[in-house]
């Protein structure tokens, strides 16, 4: 696979001699795909060796796309636990996890993306909110029960729109 990457999932090295008996076991993945921007175009290139796993997908609509906050993996960037959400200083500090933000101690990032084509091993997608050439870990189809329909609730700033859009 060209330009597939190894991915360390969990600790390592000095995180995790930090985290201790938590950083005992480390999970590896290898990439499935990349992203690719082409002017109003983003594509979801699919590397030849997983191609087959496409069977199926276009009878789908919508699909969950798994990639690697791969511009934020360094050690200090996944050491950040408090960010203010959408780099914005006027939303409050708030723990990662309790937001979208791509500095976390595991750099997977979800969209779900609407799906206009699949030709072979290119999938071309409504938006992403990824860079060029981000790899891509996995796909699953969105399954709308999966989504909660009722009793959904969020903080004051995550109604807010974001700078420049929604």
């Amino acid at each position: 696979m060209v330009g597939a990457g190894v991915f360390t999932a969990w600790a390592t090295g000095a995180v995790a001699a930090e985290a201790g008996a938590n950083a005992a076991r480390t999970f590896t993945m290898q990439p499935i795909g990349r992203v690719e921007k082409q002017g109003q175009t983003t594509l979801i290139r699919i590397f030849d060796d997983y191609v087959d796993g496409l069977l199926g997908l276009e009878e789908w609509s919508h699909v969950n796309v798994f990639y690697w906050f791969d511009k934020n993996d360094t050690p200090p960037q996944r050491r950040i636990l408090r960010v203010h959400p959408r780099g914005d200083r006027q939303n409050p500090l708030t723990g990662v996890f309790a937001c979208r933000a791509p500095v976390r101690p595991n750099l997977i990032a979800l969209s779900v993306c609407r799906i206009v084509s699949i030709q072979g091993g290119r999938i071309t997608v409504d938006d992403l909110d990824a860079f060029d050439q981000t790899p891509v870990l996995d796909l699953k189809p969105f399954i709308p029960p999966d989504a909660p329909q009722a009793g959904v609730r969020v903080p004051e700033w995550a109604r807010r729109g974001r700078p420049g859009g929604p």
